[in-house]
């Protein structure tokens, strides 16, 4: 069992060489979620889909002035799209916690 931060716990599987993942869900500190990304992509191969959770942040990721940091998402959101073997989307959904949503991508 892996326990502590969650880039520690990726590189540790990446260093053991572990079989690819089919789903990879990233609800982690925001900040990192680049970090997260890269971990999935190598921790997974075509086919497989890696879900971020905690995109929308009540419309706050669209505010250019928003200086919290959970609004980061733009940075691995930019980095999906660019990605040449990614597609992805992000789904708004609303609930208990207020607004909110996931991007879902898929390695083609």
């Amino acid at each position: 069992m892996l326990v502590g931060p969650a880039a520690d716990s990726a590189q540790q599987l990446i260093r053991s060489q572990t079989e690819p993942f089919d789903l990879v869900f990233i609800d982690a500190d925001k900040p990192n979620n680049p970090a997260y990304l890269d971990a999935a992509l190598k921790l997974t191969t075509r086919g497989a889909v890696i879900i971020i959770d905690n995109v929308v942040r009540d419309g706050a990721v669209t505010r250019p002035d928003s200086g919290d940091p959970r609004v980061e998402v733009r940075a691995v959101a930019g980095e999906i799209a660019a990605h040449p073997e990614l597609d992805a989307t992000a789904v708004h959904t609303v609930g208990v916690k207020g607004w909110d949503g996931l991007i879902v991508a898929r390695r083609r």
